[in-house]
């Protein structure tokens, strides 16, 4: 494994336009419930426990709102701008709970390019097998910026 390779860039302001895309699906399986679980500390029964959750209107364990937005968010990072990216706003709505073992698809579109604030925003809408509308989202982001070398920093 080399640590200090050089990792692609991802998408600049530049390369992006209004109404690029990128669709993604994404199965909700136990050993990611367990790891965002164990990493946050997160002991709520909602998530994981049958018995508690069948007292409640969901009756079975739900998957956390903000494990669902580490979803969107790694997209971002990964794909759309990509690396180098960085989320400075996000606005989500979650409009139905999305249960253990659901499959997701998730659609990303670009919706608006601001060059003067070096800015995406990004439209994400997320539906389940049924074809049920679970969350929408607006994403902000700053794609990556290259450093330019000044007339100063060059070295003959």
């Amino acid at each position: 494994m080399q640590i200090n390779r050089v990792k692609k860039m991802g998408k600049t302001i530049e390369e992006i336009e209004e109404g690029d895309s990128l669709s993604l699906t994404e199965s909700i399986e136990d050993n990611q419930l367990l790891l965002y679980l164990g990493l946050t500390n997160d002991a709520n029964p909602l998530y994981i426990q049958h018995d508690y959750a069948q007292q409640t209107t969901y009756q079975r364990p739900i998957v956390p709102s903000v494990m669902l937005m580490g979803i969107i968010t790694s997209a971002i990072s990964k794909h759309l701008p990509g690396p180098g990216s960085h989320v400075v706003n996000f606005s989500v709505n979650f409009i139905e709970p999305v249960y253990h073992y659901e499959t997701l698809t998730f659609a990303f579109e670009v919706i608006k390019v601001d060059k003067m604030k070096d800015v995406v925003t990004i439209s994400v809408e997320a539906t389940n097998a049924e074809e049920a509308r679970v969350l929408d989202a607006v994403v902000m982001v700053q794609p990556p910026i290259i450093e330019t070398e000044s007339v100063g920093d060059i070295h003959e």
